[in-house]
């Protein structure tokens, strides 16, 4: 019996052989030189099924309409007007719109649809992202939602499906071990059902209540949990519990790639924190948050990301807990989340510089960086001080200044220097704080390493739009669940890219191998071990 990710891992084989050569020559010259086996997926018409249509010619003709966005009727009408089509595709004769109707209804099963749409999406994405020569593919709109994340697939002929499948099976093995709800030992389903079930909800974007109903139509309602009792399980989970599990998990991932020369060297971390929207009364809501927009709520998540020339990995997780005029939460003290950021995150790698945005402009957070034998590097509120700066830099025609300071607060005190360089937006001077030595000579070059956070926004978006389950529940227990899950299967797509590329050596270049969408789907369909 084929399991699910050797189907979808043989699917985005055939995108890859159809992609290269369309590299070279048009649609149908790239599927009449297919020398590809349909060995994943089955016939679900039996052997005595009067059923005289190849199956093969059957499931290139669906790749092929997927491809160009035609309808039964047009690909029917194409095979009549070009024969050599039909012939090229493996029929004796031309079907007609009906044929084409019953075999997508009849003769394929869910298992097979995906393996039409995993290979023709893949060959999509892969023209348009690559600029291929190509009219008769049709939009990539058409196939992907607005939030999915537009990074250029790199796809490998070299990656068989089996290396891909041992892959993240390995990732998965390192990630949830350390996860425990605490429920009784003989509960109806193990944890690792409900993990399953997360990771579905986060590859289809679905709530839980129709998630848990489209994960038990696909796998069996005794199989899977109903999503009430998902629910009840996910706030089984202590919150602390949760983020120190994320913790043992990165050790234990970021142990899988020890031996890698770039992890023992000092890498340049980003700090940044997400907002995930809330709607509702925020009486009795300590972990609501305020937003820019003053009208707007959510909950905050801190996170400190590996950026730069390293695989993008988020380190540590840290909610955040900020005073609202409806709660009693203590003043902030954002330095407080930075230093447990930071703590955490040099238990597995060294680090170097760490990068933040304005949200962080606060001398405890400098000093807290300076205690912690981190540099740091932060660009600065505009205030009366940095104005005169400004004009003083006016009329000497300076481009670029450099101020001495010092930090001096209980935790103690550190020189430090502020930045002053052309905005990268091409409008006006920044201002940035740092703990280096820095001169006006290499001022302008230094700041320019802040551009590397946009990684992280790259990363949210990622995060978000790939990993991250709906869901409408105000409790704060489940939304933190399901960002840490969806920043675990997140990383877990990032170590198996990087162990994929490691297998095959050469240069390192840490543009993805699989998609996100791709991994989410192998960890989903893989991470109950098979017997």
């Amino acid at each position: 019996m084929k399991t699910f990710e050797c189907t979808l891992c043989e699917a985005y084989q055939l995108g890859i052989t159809i992609r290269n050569e369309f590299k070279e020559t048009d649609l149908v010259t790239a599927f009449e030189n297919l020398d590809h086996s349909i060995d994943a997926i089955e016939d679900e018409y039996p052997a005595w099924h009067p059923a005289p249509l190849s199956f093969r010619a059957m499931i290139l003709s669906f790749v092929f309409m997927e491809i160009t966005g035609d309808s039964y009727a047009e690909f029917s009408r194409r095979l009549t007007r070009q024969p050599e089509v039909a012939t090229i595709l493996g029929f004796t004769r031309v079907p007609d719109e009906s044929a084409f109707s019953r075999a997508w209804r009849n003769r394929f099963d869910d298992e097979t649809h995906e393996y039409v749409h995993a290979a023709a999406h893949f060959v999509i994405k892969e023209v348009h992202d690559r600029d291929i020569s190509a009219s008769e593919v049709r939009p990539k709109k058409e196939i992907v939602d607005g939030t999915e994340e537009n990074i250029d697939s790199v796809e490998d002929e070299s990656f068989s499906q089996n290396e891909i499948v041992q892959i993240t099976r390995l990732a998965r093995d390192h990630a949830f071990g350390h996860f425990d709800s605490d429920r009784a030992s003989n509960a109806s389903y193990e944890d690792t059902q409900f993990f399953e079930l997360q990771t579905f909800m986060g590859m289809v974007r679905c709530g839980t209540a129709q998630g848990a109903t489209r994960f038990q139509y696909r796998r069996g309602e005794e199989y899977s949990p109903h999503g009430d009792t998902h629910l009840r399980t996910v706030k089984q989970f202590d919150s602390e519990e949760l983020v120190n599990g994320f913790n043992e998990t990165m050790d234990r991932l970021l142990s899988v790639i020890a031996s890698e020369a770039s992890f023992r060297r000092p890498v340049t971390a980003a700090i940044d924190i997400t907002t995930i929207p809330y709607y509702g009364d925020v009486e009795d809501m300590p972990m609501v948050s305020g937003t820019k927009d003053r009208d707007s709520r959510a909950f905050k998540f801190a996170t400190l990301s590996i950026i730069g020339q390293n695989i993008p990995l988020v380190l540590a997780v840290e909610p955040v807990r900020e005073s609202s005029e409806w709660d009693d939460n203590p003043s902030n003290q954002i330095h407080r989340t930075v230093r447990r950021l930071v703590r955490r995150a040099k238990e597995h790698v060294p680090i170097e510089t760490v990068l933040c945005d304005r949200e962080f402009d606060s001398i405890q957070v400098f000093q807290t960086l300076s205690n912690l034998d981190v540099n740091y590097l932060i660009p600065k509120r505009v205030s009366s001080s940095e104005r005169e700066v400004f004009d003083q830099m006016d009329k000497d025609d300076q481009e670029v200044a450099v101020e001495s300071a010092s930090v001096h607060v209980e935790s103690g005190s550190h020189p430090m220097r502020l930045l002053y360089v052309p905005s990268t937006s091409g409008e006006g001077t920044a201002v940035f704080a740092t703990n280096l030595r820095v001169g006006p000579d290499e001022a302008e070059t230094f700041c320019q390493r802040y551009s590397r956070r946009w990684q992280i926004e790259s990363e949210y978006k990622s995060i978000k739009g790939d990993f991250l389950a709906k869901t409408s529940s105000k409790d704060y227990r489940v939304r933190l669940f399901y960002f840490v899950f969806a920043v675990l299967l997140y990383n877990i797509w990032r170590l198996t890219d990087f162990l994929l590329k490691a297998g095959v050596g050469g240069e390192m270049d840490y543009a993805p191998v699989l998609t996100a969408g791709e991994c989410v789907e192998l960890v989903a369909s893989s991470l109950i071990p098979h017997d």
